[in-house]
């Protein structure tokens, strides 16, 4: 399969910039869709390079479908799916994480559940961008949902060694993620060190990730790619927010340049 334009849009910007930081809007965790679709545009007006929707099952149907067109058509930066299930699927998206839980213990998170999506994904022609997606303790929600066995905090080689089976497997994108407002804080910077001097595809850490220290830490750490969303909606201002996160990963990306 070859890059899709979101796909090259996301190897342009680390290629260009170093880093890029994408936010996570669900429409479950917002009072109201149009408070959901507001928060989307403003983080993209606050200079986020992606914007990504869903995170949780209940994300999906009508709702899915009007929060994201909504979204698309406000705002000029891709617009990616991150599925909580095979009906986390809407075809006003522009792409979609193809995830593969990699340390699931449920064959259906590391495969069936690609399976009985990818002829829809086809069908609606929205790209698929294929994630190899590991789950890294507490876990949380996700942790839970996705039957993973979590990686333990103090074990980078694990999760060093599941990113690389990722990346030889297919993966064109590594994904580590601590679960959504992790009361343990972020992935490790261990682990981040550990992940990116195995791969060699584009690296993204999610989770707890709640200032923008943080934020350009793991980017110095070796990550391409960060993505938040509890810190953007527990904001009284979430436009400026975002940028003082997009701030500090582009001085981060820049850096290794």
């Amino acid at each position: 399969m070859k890059a899709g334009k979101t796909e090259k849009f996301v190897l342009d910007r680390i290629s260009r910039e170093g880093a890029l930081l994408s936010v996570v809007i669900d429409p479950i965790d917002w009072p109201s869709p149009p408070q959901a679709i507001s928060a989307a545009v403003s983080a993209a007006e606050a200079g986020a390079d992606v914007i990504a929707v869903g995170g949780s099952i209940g994300a999906q149907g009508e709702l899915l479908d009007n929060v994201t067109k909504s979204i698309k058509e406000k705002v000029g930066v891709p617009v990616v799916l991150f599925p909580g299930n095979i009906a986390s699927i809407t075809r006003y998206a522009d792409a979609i994480y193809f995830m593969s839980l990699l340390n699931s213990r449920n064959p259906y998170w590391i495969s069936q559940a690609q399976t009985l999506a990818a002829p829809l994904i086809r069908t609606l022609g929205i790209e698929p961008l294929p994630v190899g997606y590991i789950v890294v303790e507490p876990g949380g929600t996700v942790g839970w949902v996705g039957d993973a066995n979590l990686v333990p905090r103090g074990k980078p080689s694990i999760a060093a060694a599941l990113a690389l089976a990722g990346e030889y497997s297919g993966s064109r994108v590594i994904f580590t993620d601590a679960g959504s407002a992790s009361e343990e804080g972020p992935v490790p910077l261990e682990i981040v060190k550990a992940v990116s001097k195995a791969i060699s595809v584009p690296y993204l850490v999610a989770g707890g990730i709640g200032t923008p220290k943080q934020a350009g830490d793991i980017i110095r750490a070796g990550a391409d790619w960060v993505q938040i969303g509890t810190a953007a909606e527990k904001s009284a201002n979430p436009k400026k927010t975002v940028e003082s996160f997009v701030k500090a990963v582009k001085a981060e990306g820049k850096a290794k340049l």
